[in-house]
């Protein structure tokens, strides 16, 4: 599935459409952030270095106290207008994020002041950059501030925008055709089903849900019937806006189910039998659209077996596609509470629960029959066990990998 799949075809987006998307390209700095030195405080700016440490005999009078006390000959805020040069021996009251005047080397906070408004009487003993943001204190003009790979956050997008970015170019979330085939299948929430051989339909709102917390984004098409024609026409009617088909069902080698026989003649797809439990017959491959080829991957109807694939097959290949640097479900070594019997030559995964910490190990606690997991077991499981091919005897106690589905 990975050698069918690249990242998606970078896009120039807006800033607010860029939310979850992965940078395809570097942001670099244009500029300092700040451009000028800026209060990092409300306060008072005024001059301590060597030219402006002393007052002209204004504060002497307050010298014995440990203060000085200065005239305000300003008040400024945040602004395009470029204030005056400040002399030693003054102050200037400023907010915030204000550019300090030229010449002003220091900020006192204004709750270390009397709160003076024509004069102010500040401490003696100050030090040159006390409570300023120089410039370039954010970000310094020509750094790559966000490389490409980036996934892009809260964080990610404040940062773009404080240097001044209104645009970036991203790998786009892939768009997921999801498609459940099967005459059995009815729509949940029905006032009843129509026959004990019909179920309600899920694995369109599982998916749904998987791909999303995958980082695509998912299509969800109607129930499709038993029906060939009708299976085809809603498959190429899809190719124009899906970059990845995932079909649920209709995969048996019963003549009636018509996922195999259909796919092959829109593409080239392979039906086979995967050597894993649960599991099944899939299909993988390429539709043919007008403009280029999608991959498909066809998952068992079965819904137990449907999540073990998607979380197997089809998320890596959706992580993948969306230009992330991490494809794979963390794993984890823990010890099993129980034993039981693995089928020989099959991969098996067994929903559990699995607590502990890195420095203390972990344990797994199987929720179901490992032969025959139910829905429920999987809804309540935080992780699979995952048994070897060539293990057939699991046996309490054994360490064993898990593949971590939340946190």
């Amino acid at each position: 599935m990975l050698a069918l799949v690249g990242p998606v075809e970078p896009l120039d987006v807006v800033l607010h459409d860029a939310a979850g998307c992965v940078l395809a390209a570097d942001v670099v700095a244009t500029a300092d952030v700040p451009l000028a030195a800026v209060a990092d405080c409300d306060g008072y700016a005024l001059i301590v270095g060597p030219s402006g440490s002393e007052d002209g005999g204004r504060g002497r009078h307050a010298a014995a106290l440990g203060t000085t006390t200065l005239p305000v000959v300003a008040d400024l805020r945040p602004g395009p207008d470029r204030p005056q040069r400040l002399v030693p021996g003054q102050a200037v009251r400023v907010g915030q994020g204000t550019p300090l005047p030229p010449g002003a080397d220091a900020v006192v906070p204004v709750e270390a002041t009397d709160r003076g408004t024509v004069s102010v009487t500040v401490p003696h003993s100050l030090v040159p950059g006390q409570h300023v943001r120089a410039p370039g204190h954010d970000v310094r003009g020509g750094a790559v501030v966000l490389a490409a790979g980036t996934r892009l956050g809260a964080r990610q997008l404040g940062l773009a925008a404080a240097v001044g970015r209104s645009r970036l170019v991203v790998h786009p979330s892939p768009r997921v055709v999801l498609l459940a085939v099967g005459d059995e299948l009815v729509e949940p929430g029905a006032r009843a089903q129509t026959g004990p051989g019909q179920v309600y339909e899920s694995n369109r709102f599982a998916l749904e849900a998987a791909v999303r917390d995958a980082g695509a984004t998912p299509v969800v098409v109607p129930i499709v019937g038993d029906d060939r024609a009708a299976l085809r026409e809603t498959v190429e009617d899809q190719l124009v806006r899906a970059d990845v088909v995932v079909i649920t069902g209709g995969l048996s080698e019963l003549a009636h189910d018509t996922v195999k026989d259909v796919l092959p003649l829109v593409g080239d797809v392979r039906v086979d039998r995967v050597a894993l439990t649960p599991g099944g017959r899939f299909g993988l491959g390429t539709l043919h659209g007008t403009s280029r080829d999608v991959p498909v991957l066809a998952l068992p109807g079965e819904p137990v077996a449907a999540t073990v694939a998607f979380e197997v097959f089809v998320r890596p290949a959706l992580r993948t596609m969306a230009g992330r640097a991490t494809i794979h479900r963390p794993s984890v070594p823990a010890r099993v509470s129980s034993g039981w019997r693995s089928p020989d030559g099959l991969r098996q995964f067994v929903p559990a629960t699995v607590v502990g910490a890195p420095g203390t190990g972990y344990a797994a606690t199987v929720l179901a029959d490992p032969s025959s997991p139910a829905l429920w077991d999987v809804a309540r499981a935080d992780a699979f066990v995952v048994v070897p091919e060539a293990e057939q005897r699991v046996e309490a106690g054994r360490v064993l990998q898990c593949l971590v589905l939340d946190g």
